[in-house]
């Protein structure tokens, strides 16, 4: 069986009935209370002063080797993220780019692209989907849930095909800007640039989920 989030450092917060919990572990599995997802997560550092975001994924179990498949990102953001983007191809280019941001006690979830070091447009060759269930904020945190299909499988340049492998590791980057978008309620908001970006390595070995679409049509 695997293991729960281990070490948790101090930074559960409960506001209203939230309970945000993130694991100081370099890659842990974060089984989350309220939607049901298995999560493989991750901290990355936004200061130096232990200030972090949490990235969490969810695939399908078994996910088809060399094939699309869905996956769940889950991010946890300090409420001075004005906006966080995470880039499925380990760049900020030639890749599915999904942003995420606070509105009110709700958020909203974006598909963009860059192709050069401009800013992002709007993408069409990914969908993505906002799981109410997995989406809050409190006094502290803020955080989005959501589906996306075509962010594991996604032509980068020309006709080269790039794959996530649902069974090892995989190189995300990401982006993190302390400025709202312009506004914040619409998808299409305009962001501006970002304050830091940065990159890791995801274990999707540790993300599986056998009842992946019963929790997706559960949260929506």
């Amino acid at each position: 069986m695997r293991s729960c989030a281990i070490r948790l450092r101090a930074l559960v917060n409960i506001y209203g009935g939230d309970l945000f919990t993130v694991s100081e572990a370099s890659a842990d599995v974060f089984r989350d209370p309220d939607t049901g997802f298995s999560f493989s997560q991750k901290d990355v550092a936004i200061t130096t002063n232990n200030n972090f975001i949490t990235f969490r994924i969810a695939i399908p179990s078994p996910a088809p080797a060399g094939q699309p498949y869905d996956a769940v990102i889950q991010i946890v953001a300090p409420v001075a993220a004005g906006w966080v983007g995470a880039a499925w191809g380990g760049s900020m280019t030639n890749n599915p780019l999904l942003i995420g941001w606070a509105n009110g006690a709700s958020g909203v979830v974006s598909m963009r692209r860059a192709t050069s070091h401009t800013a992002p447009t709007a993408y069409t060759g990914a969908s993505v989907q906002l799981l109410k269930k997995g989406t809050k904020s409190n006094g502290t945190h803020w955080q989005v849930t959501a589906k996306c299909t075509g962010c594991t499988q996604f032509t980068t340049t020309g006709t080269t095909t790039k794959t996530l492998n649902p069974a090892g590791s995989n190189r995300l980057a990401f982006a993190y800007s302390k400025t709202k978008p312009s506004q914040p309620g619409s998808d299409t908001s305009t962001i501006n640039v970002h304050d830091l970006f940065n990159y890791w390595d995801h274990d999707f070995a540790s993300a599986g989920n056998p009842e992946f679409q019963d929790l997706v049509d559960r949260n929506l």
